[in-house]
């Protein structure tokens, strides 16, 4: 049995991308003009406008070889290419060049509901994805009690899967292709759906099936320490390209030096978020004391954070806030309004937040900082934008910068009293 089980040999994926004409009235007589103008004149294009139809590259000769039970990370921006990967390797689209060699079966968890039938229950979905897989129906029921015990779904197993909540398909969806007898297990940023708790139960279930059961893992994520914690190895794809490949603390550190110093950040069109389009953070700025757009603070000074966001339909309790992580992603701390009581009712308008820090304590570093907004609830991310800037704790003048701080020792500088008193 050969050690490499992936093998992906310069592939590439072109989509035909439409461009859509603005809408306008048309006349009679426009029709009538602009099809003898199209019959006489097909030959001529002045009008400078795009080309109706282009051409646009997702994935560029990419390759790269995965050992059988490697755990390996797939990360870049929102557009890099990593979803289109990914569909390439579970054989839901097909490459418009090169190959891929793949010695194994593959259970995926891409998009949410991919590889479901609405129609049928969750029970009958888990038999349909086994016999997919070639497994025989005595295999799938050995593994079933463990599915339905890890999906927490019990009471609707024989519901229609198309009357599930999102949370309620990635759970299934999840269990079954992390149950199931696959050899390569690929999994998308789809988790992010989850609550907190089962993102970590799925989390300690892939450890479990790299680790203990030597399956191969290829996982995209956002979550840099997530990718740190699980994988032995990450890639990173940049505009449809593979740039770095390699230790994941590298490749890591690589995807978060392209993030733009803090300072005054336009947001409008930045491509790596999470978001339902009911609103978006168009602006970010990051502040001194006396309001200058500063990328780099001394540890103990003031620090403001302003969000300018735009609000497209009625929400009520909006909560603003910034993850703070650290330069290899990994989460520091959080900053958010409702720590304050500050929330937002909006029936569509653009408010400007302002958020406070009095004294900066984190320890001198490279930080990168992201912006979100969310629901009242936490469960709802109305705009999140990851890893958009990069701010530079230094050390301070006086007292902080004689105590000689390291990040080998903490993230976070909490003064404290102490006093000595005699045993006797």
């Amino acid at each position: 049995m050969s050690d490499t089980i992936i093998k992906v040999e310069g592939i590439g994926k072109k989509y035909r991308i439409r461009h859509q004409q603005a809408e306008r009235y048309t006349a009679l007589r426009d029709v009538i003009a602009d099809t003898f103008s199209r019959v006489f004149h097909s030959h001529e294009n002045n009008s400078g406008k795009p080309p109706a139809v282009e051409d646009f590259w997702a994935l560029k000769d990419v390759s790269f070889e995965v050992k059988r039970g490697e755990v390996v990370g797939i990360i870049g921006r929102n557009g890099a290419g990593k979803s289109t990967l990914l569909k390439i390797l579970s054989r839901i689209t097909e490459p418009t060049k090169g190959r891929v060699e793949l010695d194994g079966r593959v259970g995926s968890l891409l998009e949410v509901g991919t590889g479901f039938h609405g129609e049928l229950s969750g029970r009958e979905n888990i038999y349909l994805n086994g016999a997919i897989l070639g497994m025989s129906r005595q295999n799938i029921r050995a593994k079933f009690d463990q599915i339905v015990a890890f999906a927490e779904i019990d009471r609707f197993l024989d519901t229609p899967v198309k009357r599930y909540s999102s949370g309620m398909y990635v759970r299934l969806a999840f269990a079954v292709a992390a149950h199931l007898e696959t050899d390569i297990l690929i999994v998308d940023e789809v988790l992010a759906v989850g609550d907190a708790e089962f993102q970590k139960k799925c989390l300690g279930a892939m450890e479990n099936v790299a680790s203990k059961q030597g399956r191969t893992v290829l996982f995209v994520s956002h979550n840099m320490a997530a990718i740190q914690q699980l994988c032995g190895r990450a890639i990173l794809l940049r505009q449809g390209s593979r740039v770095d490949d390699g230790d994941p603390k590298k490749i890591i550190s690589s995807y978060m030096a392209h993030a733009v110093l803090a300072g005054n950040v336009s947001l409008r069109d930045w491509k790596d978020r999470v978001t339902n389009h009911d609103g978006k953070i168009v602006n970010f700025e990051v502040c001194d004391e006396r309001g200058s757009h500063v990328s780099s603070v001394f540890m103990g000074d003031k620090l403001r954070f302003v969000l300018t966001v735009e609000v497209y339909r009625p929400v009520v309790g909006i909560q603003f806030g910034v993850y703070v992580h650290s330069a290899v992603g990994e989460g520091i701390l959080e900053l958010r309004s409702s720590h304050d009581g500050l929330y937002f009712d909006s029936s569509g308008a653009c408010v400007t937040v302002e958020g406070v820090v009095e004294k900066v304590g984190l320890y001198p570093g490279e930080y990168t900082l992201s912006p979100w907004v969310c629901d009242r609830n936490w469960i709802v991310d109305i705009d999140w934008v990851q890893h958009c800037c990069k701010l530079s704790v230094l050390p301070a003048p006086g007292a902080h910068g004689e105590l000689g701080l390291s990040t080998r020792y903490g993230k976070y500088f909490v003064p404290s009293s102490w006093s000595i008193r005699d045993c006797t």
